[in-house]
Protein backbone atom coordinates (compact mmCIF):
# COMPACT_ATOMS: atom_id res chain seq x y z
CA UNK A 1 0.00 0.00 0.00
CA UNK A 2 0.75 3.98 -0.17
CA UNK A 3 1.34 5.39 2.83
CA UNK A 4 3.29 8.88 4.08
CA UNK A 5 5.95 8.61 7.19
CA UNK A 6 7.73 11.25 9.02
CA UNK A 7 11.09 10.23 8.42
CA UNK A 8 12.86 13.24 10.13
CA UNK A 9 10.27 16.45 11.86
CA UNK A 10 11.38 19.55 10.05
CA UNK A 11 9.59 22.73 9.15
CA UNK A 12 6.89 21.79 5.94
CA UNK A 13 8.33 24.72 4.44
CA UNK A 14 11.93 23.07 3.98
CA UNK A 15 9.27 20.26 1.93
CA UNK A 16 9.11 19.32 -1.32
CA UNK A 17 9.49 16.79 -3.71
CA UNK A 18 11.79 14.36 -3.20
CA UNK A 19 12.09 15.70 0.52
CA UNK A 20 13.24 13.19 2.77
CA UNK A 21 11.19 14.90 6.08
CA UNK A 22 7.85 13.78 4.84
CA UNK A 23 8.02 10.84 2.23
CA UNK A 24 4.84 8.29 0.34
CA UNK A 25 6.11 5.15 -0.10
CA UNK A 26 5.39 1.67 -0.37
CA UNK A 27 4.60 -0.04 2.87
CA UNK A 28 3.29 -3.69 3.91
CA UNK A 29 -0.45 -3.77 4.63
CA UNK A 30 -0.94 -3.73 8.18
CA UNK A 31 -1.58 -6.92 9.90
CA UNK A 32 -4.35 -6.32 13.16
CA UNK A 33 -4.14 -7.81 16.72
CA UNK A 34 -6.79 -10.34 17.59
CA UNK A 35 -8.55 -6.91 19.12
CA UNK A 36 -8.09 -4.36 15.85
CA UNK A 37 -9.76 -4.27 12.68
CA UNK A 38 -8.02 -3.66 9.61
CA UNK A 39 -9.71 -0.53 7.78
CA UNK A 40 -9.53 0.51 4.14
CA UNK A 41 -9.05 4.34 4.42
CA UNK A 42 -11.37 6.22 2.03
CA UNK A 43 -10.71 9.51 3.69
CA UNK A 44 -8.58 10.91 6.07
CA UNK A 45 -8.63 14.52 7.69
CA UNK A 46 -5.89 17.18 7.79
CA UNK A 47 -5.59 17.97 11.14
CA UNK A 48 -2.91 20.56 12.76
CA UNK A 49 -1.81 17.76 15.20
CA UNK A 50 -0.64 15.70 11.72
CA UNK A 51 1.63 19.24 11.00
CA UNK A 52 3.23 19.19 14.75
CA UNK A 53 3.81 15.92 14.54
CA UNK A 54 5.21 16.32 10.73
CA UNK A 55 7.23 19.38 12.30
CA UNK A 56 8.43 17.83 15.56
CA UNK A 57 6.68 20.16 17.33
CA UNK A 58 5.09 17.05 19.05
CA UNK A 59 8.35 14.71 19.52
CA UNK A 60 7.24 11.11 17.28
CA UNK A 61 6.76 8.56 19.45
CA UNK A 62 7.08 6.11 16.67
CA UNK A 63 9.76 6.06 13.65
CA UNK A 64 8.10 6.63 10.37
CA UNK A 65 5.22 7.43 11.83
CA UNK A 66 2.47 7.39 9.23
CA UNK A 67 0.07 10.86 10.33
CA UNK A 68 -3.37 11.20 10.50
CA UNK A 69 -6.36 10.34 12.72
CA UNK A 70 -9.31 11.89 11.00
CA UNK A 71 -9.99 8.72 9.38
CA UNK A 72 -13.21 7.14 7.49
CA UNK A 73 -12.64 3.72 5.75
CA UNK A 74 -14.19 0.24 5.37
CA UNK A 75 -13.77 -2.83 7.85
CA UNK A 76 -11.12 -5.32 5.94
CA UNK A 77 -10.72 -7.50 8.44
CA UNK A 78 -13.15 -7.28 11.46
CA UNK A 79 -13.23 -7.75 14.92
CA UNK A 80 -15.51 -7.26 18.03
CA UNK A 81 -19.26 -5.87 16.99
CA UNK A 82 -17.57 -4.90 13.58
CA UNK A 83 -18.51 -6.93 10.38
CA UNK A 84 -16.85 -6.78 7.31
CA UNK A 85 -17.89 -4.02 5.08
CA UNK A 86 -19.31 -1.76 7.90
CA UNK A 87 -18.21 1.98 7.23
CA UNK A 88 -16.26 3.34 10.32
CA UNK A 89 -14.05 6.05 11.85
CA UNK A 90 -10.57 6.07 13.51
CA UNK A 91 -10.11 9.00 15.98
CA UNK A 92 -6.97 10.27 17.72
CA UNK A 93 -7.97 8.56 21.10
CA UNK A 94 -6.51 4.89 20.45
CA UNK A 95 -6.06 3.14 23.45
CA UNK A 96 -6.22 3.56 27.16
CA UNK A 97 -5.24 0.56 29.99
CA UNK A 98 -8.90 1.44 31.40
CA UNK A 99 -7.83 0.60 35.04
CA UNK A 100 -6.41 3.50 36.35
CA UNK A 101 -7.39 5.89 38.48
CA UNK A 102 -8.36 8.38 35.86
CA UNK A 103 -10.06 5.40 33.28
CA UNK A 104 -12.51 4.49 36.44
CA UNK A 105 -13.96 7.91 36.83
CA UNK A 106 -14.81 8.44 33.72
CA UNK A 107 -11.67 10.50 32.67
CA UNK A 108 -9.93 8.16 30.22
CA UNK A 109 -8.42 11.04 28.39
CA UNK A 110 -6.18 11.78 30.91
CA UNK A 111 -4.49 7.90 31.14
CA UNK A 112 -0.89 8.07 31.58
CA UNK A 113 -1.06 4.75 29.42
CA UNK A 114 -3.20 6.26 26.62
CA UNK A 115 -1.84 6.14 23.07
CA UNK A 116 -2.96 8.24 19.81
CA UNK A 117 -3.34 7.14 15.99
CA UNK A 118 -0.76 8.79 13.86
CA UNK A 119 1.54 9.57 16.71
CA UNK A 120 1.99 5.87 18.67
CA UNK A 121 0.61 4.06 15.98
CA UNK A 122 0.31 4.77 11.98
CA UNK A 123 -2.37 6.31 11.09
CA UNK A 124 -4.96 7.45 7.81
CA UNK A 125 -2.22 8.96 5.55
CA UNK A 126 -2.30 5.67 4.18
CA UNK A 127 -4.78 3.10 2.08
CA UNK A 128 -5.01 0.63 5.21
CA UNK A 129 -4.94 1.45 8.87
CA UNK A 130 -5.83 -0.26 12.00
CA UNK A 131 -7.44 0.48 15.24
CA UNK A 132 -8.36 -1.21 18.51
CA UNK A 133 -12.51 -2.17 17.62
CA UNK A 134 -13.01 -0.89 21.03
CA UNK A 135 -12.35 2.76 20.29
CA UNK A 136 -13.81 2.65 16.51
CA UNK A 137 -16.51 4.93 15.94
CA UNK A 138 -20.26 3.92 13.88
CA UNK A 139 -20.26 6.99 11.83
CA UNK A 140 -24.54 8.62 11.28
CA UNK A 141 -26.15 8.41 8.49
CA UNK A 142 -26.69 10.98 5.72
CA UNK A 143 -22.53 12.31 5.70
CA UNK A 144 -20.00 11.13 3.17
CA UNK A 145 -17.00 9.82 4.14
CA UNK A 146 -15.45 13.49 2.94
CA UNK A 147 -17.67 15.03 5.15
CA UNK A 148 -17.48 12.72 7.97
CA UNK A 149 -13.55 12.82 8.25
CA UNK A 150 -13.02 16.22 10.20
CA UNK A 151 -15.57 15.32 12.71
CA UNK A 152 -13.19 12.91 14.26
CA UNK A 153 -11.17 14.81 15.52
CA UNK A 154 -11.66 18.56 14.20
CA UNK A 155 -15.26 17.81 15.66
CA UNK A 156 -14.35 15.67 18.89
CA UNK A 157 -12.12 18.62 20.01
CA UNK A 158 -14.45 21.08 19.68
CA UNK A 159 -16.93 19.84 21.13
CA UNK A 160 -14.75 18.80 24.42
CA UNK A 161 -13.61 22.43 24.28
CA UNK A 162 -17.13 24.00 24.27
CA UNK A 163 -18.22 22.17 27.23
CA UNK A 164 -14.70 23.21 28.96
CA UNK A 165 -15.59 26.39 28.22
CA UNK A 166 -18.69 26.58 30.45
CA UNK A 167 -20.83 28.55 28.12
CA UNK A 168 -23.81 29.58 29.85
CA UNK A 169 -26.97 29.54 27.85
CA UNK A 170 -27.68 32.24 25.42
CA UNK A 171 -23.91 32.61 26.41
CA UNK A 172 -21.82 34.92 24.16
CA UNK A 173 -18.82 32.71 22.78
CA UNK A 174 -15.42 34.29 21.25
CA UNK A 175 -13.69 31.80 18.96
CA UNK A 176 -9.18 32.67 18.37
CA UNK A 177 -8.34 31.09 15.30
CA UNK A 178 -11.13 29.00 12.74
CA UNK A 179 -10.23 26.56 10.98
CA UNK A 180 -11.15 22.61 10.73
CA UNK A 181 -11.99 22.56 14.62
CA UNK A 182 -13.22 26.23 15.49
CA UNK A 183 -16.07 25.84 12.08
CA UNK A 184 -17.63 22.88 13.52
CA UNK A 185 -17.78 24.04 17.47
CA UNK A 186 -19.20 27.32 16.16
CA UNK A 187 -22.49 25.19 14.40
CA UNK A 188 -22.85 23.34 17.76
CA UNK A 189 -22.91 26.58 19.96
CA UNK A 190 -24.77 28.55 17.18
CA UNK A 191 -27.37 25.65 17.08
CA UNK A 192 -27.72 26.12 21.38
CA UNK A 193 -28.49 29.96 21.17
CA UNK A 194 -25.36 31.50 21.96
CA UNK A 195 -23.93 34.10 19.98
CA UNK A 196 -20.27 33.83 18.46
CA UNK A 197 -17.59 36.34 17.60
CA UNK A 198 -14.78 34.71 15.38
CA UNK A 199 -11.35 36.16 15.84
CA UNK A 200 -9.20 34.83 13.02
CA UNK A 201 -6.41 36.26 10.82
CA UNK A 202 -7.49 34.96 7.81
CA UNK A 203 -9.90 36.73 5.52
CA UNK A 204 -11.79 33.33 3.88
CA UNK A 205 -11.74 32.23 7.74
CA UNK A 206 -13.58 35.67 8.30
CA UNK A 207 -16.03 35.31 5.81
CA UNK A 208 -17.00 31.57 6.61
CA UNK A 209 -17.69 32.41 10.13
CA UNK A 210 -20.26 35.24 8.80
CA UNK A 211 -22.07 32.89 6.60
CA UNK A 212 -22.39 30.04 9.05
CA UNK A 213 -23.94 32.75 11.61
CA UNK A 214 -21.43 34.31 13.33
CA UNK A 215 -22.48 37.63 15.37
CA UNK A 216 -18.47 39.36 14.30
CA UNK A 217 -15.58 37.98 12.20
CA UNK A 218 -12.54 40.12 13.09
CA UNK A 219 -8.55 40.02 13.60
CA UNK A 220 -7.51 37.66 16.11
CA UNK A 221 -5.72 41.00 18.08
CA UNK A 222 -8.88 43.02 18.00
CA UNK A 223 -11.41 43.15 20.77
CA UNK A 224 -15.04 41.81 19.97
CA UNK A 225 -18.15 44.22 20.15
CA UNK A 226 -19.14 42.85 23.26
CA UNK A 227 -17.74 41.13 26.66
CA UNK A 228 -17.28 37.12 26.08
CA UNK A 229 -18.96 34.70 28.19
CA UNK A 230 -16.29 32.12 27.50
CA UNK A 231 -13.86 31.89 24.78
CA UNK A 232 -11.78 29.32 23.12
CA UNK A 233 -8.42 29.57 22.01
CA UNK A 234 -8.04 27.25 18.51
CA UNK A 235 -4.54 29.20 17.04
CA UNK A 236 -1.78 27.57 18.52
CA UNK A 237 -0.28 31.57 19.70
CA UNK A 238 0.18 31.65 22.97
CA UNK A 239 0.42 36.04 22.65
CA UNK A 240 -3.29 35.24 22.23
CA UNK A 241 -4.21 34.08 25.93
CA UNK A 242 -3.77 37.62 27.70
CA UNK A 243 -6.06 38.78 24.54
CA UNK A 244 -8.50 36.51 25.00
CA UNK A 245 -8.75 36.74 29.07
CA UNK A 246 -8.84 40.92 28.18
CA UNK A 247 -12.01 40.01 26.21
CA UNK A 248 -13.89 38.02 29.00
CA UNK A 249 -16.29 39.52 31.09
CA UNK A 250 -16.22 38.89 34.88
CA UNK A 251 -16.48 35.22 35.26
CA UNK A 252 -15.88 34.58 32.05
CA UNK A 253 -13.96 31.07 31.56
CA UNK A 254 -10.96 30.52 28.67
CA UNK A 255 -10.07 27.27 27.12
CA UNK A 256 -7.27 26.46 25.12
CA UNK A 257 -8.20 23.47 22.80
CA UNK A 258 -4.57 22.46 21.01
CA UNK A 259 -2.23 20.06 22.12
CA UNK A 260 0.85 22.37 21.43
CA UNK A 261 0.67 25.97 21.92
CA UNK A 262 3.48 28.74 21.72
CA UNK A 263 5.07 30.37 25.16
CA UNK A 264 2.48 32.56 27.07
CA UNK A 265 3.65 36.07 28.08
CA UNK A 266 3.54 37.24 31.64
CA UNK A 267 0.01 37.72 32.24
CA UNK A 268 -1.02 40.79 34.00
CA UNK A 269 -3.36 39.67 36.96
CA UNK A 270 -5.90 42.93 37.18
CA UNK A 271 -6.47 43.29 33.50
CA UNK A 272 -6.51 39.64 32.75
CA UNK A 273 -7.03 37.19 35.56
CA UNK A 274 -8.91 39.38 38.68
CA UNK A 275 -12.63 38.83 39.06
CA UNK A 276 -13.08 35.28 39.07
CA UNK A 277 -12.17 34.46 35.62
CA UNK A 278 -10.98 31.17 34.56
CA UNK A 279 -8.09 29.32 32.00
CA UNK A 280 -9.29 25.89 31.29
CA UNK A 281 -6.91 23.34 29.21
CA UNK A 282 -8.11 20.44 26.84
CA UNK A 283 -6.13 17.53 26.91
CA UNK A 284 -7.76 14.52 24.08
CA UNK A 285 -11.08 13.46 24.70
CA UNK A 286 -12.78 10.53 25.66
CA UNK A 287 -15.32 7.61 23.49
CA UNK A 288 -18.05 9.30 25.20
CA UNK A 289 -17.23 13.16 23.88
CA UNK A 290 -16.85 11.08 20.61
CA UNK A 291 -20.14 9.11 20.69
CA UNK A 292 -21.96 12.57 21.95
CA UNK A 293 -20.37 15.24 19.79
CA UNK A 294 -22.01 12.70 16.84
CA UNK A 295 -25.32 12.44 17.61
CA UNK A 296 -24.99 15.90 17.65
CA UNK A 297 -23.88 16.67 14.76
CA UNK A 298 -26.09 14.30 13.17
CA UNK A 299 -28.88 16.21 14.86
CA UNK A 300 -27.85 19.73 14.35
CA UNK A 301 -26.36 19.10 10.62
CA UNK A 302 -23.07 20.17 11.48
CA UNK A 303 -21.10 19.98 8.23
CA UNK A 304 -18.01 20.18 7.58
CA UNK A 305 -16.80 23.05 4.68
CA UNK A 306 -13.84 20.64 2.70
CA UNK A 307 -10.96 21.28 0.28
CA UNK A 308 -9.99 17.05 -0.96
CA UNK A 309 -6.72 16.86 -1.94
CA UNK A 310 -5.09 13.26 -3.30
CA UNK A 311 -3.35 11.43 -0.98
CA UNK A 312 -0.42 12.04 -2.73
CA UNK A 313 -0.09 15.61 -2.15
CA UNK A 314 -1.17 15.23 2.13
CA UNK A 315 2.50 17.68 1.92
CA UNK A 316 1.00 20.28 -0.28
CA UNK A 317 -1.81 20.07 2.32
CA UNK A 318 0.30 20.04 5.25
CA UNK A 319 2.18 23.32 4.20
CA UNK A 320 -1.22 24.88 3.23
CA UNK A 321 -2.70 24.26 6.66
CA UNK A 322 0.35 26.04 7.67
CA UNK A 323 0.05 29.01 5.90
CA UNK A 324 -3.88 29.38 6.34
CA UNK A 325 -4.46 29.15 2.65
CA UNK A 326 -7.76 27.36 3.19
CA UNK A 327 -10.96 27.95 5.58
CA UNK A 328 -12.75 25.10 6.68
CA UNK A 329 -10.45 21.87 6.49
CA UNK A 330 -8.65 19.57 4.14
CA UNK A 331 -9.10 16.04 3.58
CA UNK A 332 -7.10 13.83 2.05
CA UNK A 333 -8.37 10.93 -0.67
CA UNK A 334 -6.60 7.79 -1.76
Amino acid sequence: MRAWSVVRPGPMEDSGEGSLRFTLAEKPVPVPEHDELLVRVTACGVCRTDLHVAEGDLPVHRAGVTPGHEVVGVVARAAGDFTVGDRVGVAWLRSTDGTCAYCLRGAENLCPASRYTGWDADGGYAEYTTVPAAFAHRLPDGLDDVAAAPLLCAGIIGHRALRRAALPPGGRLGLYGFGGSAHLCAQVALAEGARVHVLTRGEAARRLALDLGAVSAQDAYALPPEPLDSAILFAPVGDLVPVALRALDRGGTLAIAGIHLSDTPPLHYESELFYEKQVRSVTSNTRDDAREFLALAARYGVRATTHTYPLARADQALRDLRAGRFDGAAVLVP
